[in-house]
């Protein structure tokens, strides 16, 4: 029997929850999170979403599995997590989700690289838009640009893009959620005492506080990846990657909304450019090689929802 299949337009969708979720994370941080405790919170994000979608799996990695869940693990989750939020603490929080535009560049080259995966022409004039509205979202900073909160985004970028284009050179026998759980502990694992090392003992977390980890550990980060890696496992790296300008547009919303972030004609031309960037990415043009008689192209991306 064949596996249930969805729209090609459903699939964008739901692959767009976790830039939407992600671009969450830098308000959050700054409003309801411990002062100065990136590390704790990438522990905290990280290991709750792993040990929940483990216990709904029940399956551990076997064979190679083991070395590949620890490298997919510290370049997505826990070499990523602990950059993120040091961006998160020292930028404004729509210049720290509009760096993450360069992303689908990082990814397009690092596709090519490593999985001969060629971009579309429209993927790579999409890529190039949304770098143009970072420029632009990011145009009235105050203040300047913390450099050290800079460095550790666009490191955040070039660590994802690379754990992304692994996921697709290496799919997982076993399904999405088993291998997100083991990216999600692995990364969660690698923190923990690097984490006890550089901040000490545990902060004090109020009721706030613990309210926002549980929005990040369950939303931004056990429902986000397994929507992040259904797109990622099934579309190109390049039209996954270029959905992440929502991330930015979603940012630099909340910057305005919830921490009075500074907002003008520049920033709402970057954010139509950014958004013009992700759609750009989706563009499915018709093959200039014809076709023989009787072929359809279809109209759906089949896509087994068991595993989603």
């Amino acid at each position: 029997m064949a596996p249930p299949t969805i729209s090609r337009t459903a699939l964008v969708l739901v692959t767009a929850v976790a830039p939407v979720a992600w671009g969450s994370t830098y308000a959050v941080t700054q409003l309801w999170l411990p002062d100065g405790r990136p590390l704790f919170s990438a522990v905290v994000r990280a290991l709750p979403a792993g040990l929940l979608l483990l216990a709904l799996t029940r399956r551990l990695p076997h064979g190679s599995w083991w070395w590949r869940a620890a490298v997919l693990g510290v370049l997505n989750i826990g070499l990523f997590f602990a950059l993120l939020f040091v961006a998160a603490y020292r930028l404004p929080s729509g210049l720290g989700a509009t760096t993450t535009a360069v992303s689908p560049l990082v990814v397009m080259v690092l596709a090519w690289l490593l999985l001969r995966e060629s971009a579309r022409r429209w993927q790579v004039v999409g890529g190039l838009v949304g770098v143009c509205g970072v420029a632009l979202l990011a145009a009235e900073v105050p203040g300047g640009v913390d450099p050290v909160g800079l460095a550790a985004a666009v490191g955040a970028v070039v660590s994802s893009a690379l754990g992304f284009v692994l996921i697709k050179r290496w799919p997982s026998p076993s399904g999405l959620l088993p291998m997100t759980s083991w990216t999600l502990l692995a990364g969660g694992l690698v923190l923990v005492p690097v984490a006890w090392v550089v901040e000490g003992a545990p902060p004090r977390v109020d009721a706030a506080a613990a309210g926002a980890y549980v929005y990040l550990s369950v939303v931004g980060t056990a429902v986000a990846y397994v929507c992040w890696f259904t797109g990622l496992t099934r579309m190109s790296a390049g039209s996954t990657a270029l959905l992440g300008l929502v991330n930015p547009v979603v940012g630099t919303g909340l910057g305005v909304a919830l921490l009075a972030e500074p907002f003008g004609t520049a920033q709402l031309v970057g954010a139509g450019l950014a958004l013009a960037g992700a759609l750009a990415g989706q563009l499915r043009l018709r093959p200039r090689v014809p076709r023989s008689v009787g072929s359809v192209t279809p109209d759906v991306t089949p896509v087994d929802v068991r595993s989603v």
